[in-house]
């Protein structure tokens, strides 16, 4: 893998993941069509997981967890099987949702985040965004 000094991915490698995360998107949203689930409840629920912003208030290190947690794939995959397999079609569509958030912050390249900063992602620094959070009151 390619990997710059702040040990996000570059160049082709960067691209793909990010590609990736478009499929991911992109597959999330066919399946929850598919699920004939409520639209509505899609667009209320899609910026639920950028909640765990909030937890930036505690600093970068406990930023950083919470955010990541809210967006590995891990979460909302699991969300989506076990709705699927328990024939829960609520759980389902929030995995799903959840899923298609994830896609398309990491398709926009919003990565996973070191504990340093809101800004230092392993997809490469966010600039204007981290600036913004990082700016003190």
């Amino acid at each position: 893998m390619e990997i710059g000094n702040s040990g996000a991915a570059t160049g082709p490698v960067r691209t793909l993941l990010r590609l990736e995360a478009l499929a991911l998107l992109m597959a999330a949203v066919l399946l929850y069509a598919h699920l004939h689930a409520s639209w509505p409840m899609f667009a209320i629920l899609f910026l639920a997981p950028d909640l765990s912003m909030l937890a930036y208030f505690g600093g970068p290190r406990i930023g950083a967890i919470a955010y990541n947690t809210a967006h590995a794939t891990i979460g909302p995959i699991v969300a989506a099987v076990l709705g699927y397999l328990s024939n829960w079609a609520i759980l389902e569509a929030i995995g799903l949702i959840w899923l298609a958030h994830v896609g398309i912050d990491r398709a926009l390249g919003f990565g996973l985040k070191y504990a340093t900063s809101f800004g230092d992602t392993h997809l490469g620094r966010i600039r204007r965004a981290a600036r913004r959070l990082e700016q003190p009151a």
